[in-house]
């Protein structure tokens, strides 16, 4: 089968499409042959060696998948060859085929393709664990969303809305506001690009402020960090919850007698960590998802779609900050 593999730590351009034994299932394991495998932040990490997790190489990326059954290993229960199925992999989606404990697997719900299902759980899982568990995000309350045009950020919007809360999206263009305008925001902020100065960085936090209220932002969704989190953090609500979620434009420094003066949080949102520790929580708010999903209460956005070859420059546009919506490669 092919594979895009990384073997050494670099950008996309390092990548390799290989021909590698196809998967073979364990006790406990199914075979998938991939049908979709969505593109994800962490991705871009990884093959640099700058996440959390670090697979030994050879290895793919591709973090989560859609596909069907191929084969079923010894003692699994529940799944037949055939099955349509969604999965979290952490690793080893841009590939063919691969290998998967049962218990990591979710059954495709009906009626749904196999690149939505693919563009499911990474962004809404991370949102609906981080404004629900960390957030704790109420109906009437507000929620400011920065990077508010990507997958995560869209995310943001949507249950944001569908939790009933008042959603400012912050971006960086006017096509982009266009975009969360569409998936249900009802306030925008435009924001220049980073790095900024002093001054700059008042005038954004001056722009956040006026758009959330006089009462401030209630949750602080960061999808970006860099310089555009401190502006938010200033502009948050009395005992808000300032959630971490992203690095793209870098790792912030925020001045923490802000969170003295604003009795608020600053709260880490590791969803990966916490579908390995909480597993039951997560299967019953990925449950939610697919209620909302069905609802049309939320919509994953695919704006570019690659196939296998050409895995590379998926990764790239997502690395560049240059995505909207869901990025996916496709194997046929």
């Amino acid at each position: 089968m092919k594979a895009l593999q990384s073997h050494a730590a670099g950008g996309p351009e390092t990548l390799t499409l290989d021909d590698v034994p196809d998967p073979v299932a364990g006790p406990g394991q199914v075979v998938i042959k991939i049908k979709a495998c969505a593109i994800n932040f962490p991705d871009t990490l990884m093959i640099r060696d700058m996440y959390q997790f670090k697979p030994a190489r050879p290895f793919a990326p591709g973090g989560e998948i859609a596909g069907v059954i191929e084969s079923v290993g010894e003692g699994v229960t529940g799944w037949s060859v055939g099955d349509g199925v969604i999965a979290g992999t952490g690793n080893g989606g841009l590939a063919e085929k691969i290998a998967l404990d049962a218990g990591r697997l979710f059954a495709l719900p009906e009626g749904v393709d196999f690149e939505t299902g693919a563009s499911l759980l990474m962004t809404y899982g991370t949102t609906i664990h981080g404004l629900l568990d960390r957030g704790h995000l109420k109906a009437g309350e507000t929620l400011l969303v920065l990077g508010a045009a990507g997958g995560v950020g869209i995310a943001g919007i949507e249950l944001g809305k569908a939790f009933g809360a008042r959603v400012i999206a912050a971006v960086s263009s006017e096509d982009k506001a266009a975009i969360a305008r569409e998936a249900g925001a009802d306030d925008l902020v435009i924001y220049p690009r980073a790095p900024f100065d002093k001054d700059q960085s008042k005038a954004l936090a001056e722009a956040f402020k006026a758009a959330c209220g006089p009462g401030g932002a209630n949750v602080v969704y960061d999808v970006v960090g860099g310089d555009y989190s401190e502006p938010a953090l200033r502009a948050i609500a009395w005992e808000g919850r300032f959630l971490v979620v992203g690095f793209p434009a870098g790792i912030a420094r925020m001045p923490l007698n802000l969170t003295l003066l604003k009795s608020c949080d600053i709260c880490g949102v590791f969803w990966g960590a916490f579908t390995a520790r909480e597993p039951e929580r997560n299967a019953a708010q990925v449950a939610e998802l697919f209620a909302l999903l069905k609802a049309g209460k939320i919509r994953p956005r695919i704006s570019a779609r690659y196939p296998l070859a050409g895995g590379a420059d998926a990764i790239a546009l997502l690395a560049d900050r240059k995505a909207t919506g869901k990025v996916v490669v496709t194997m046929e």
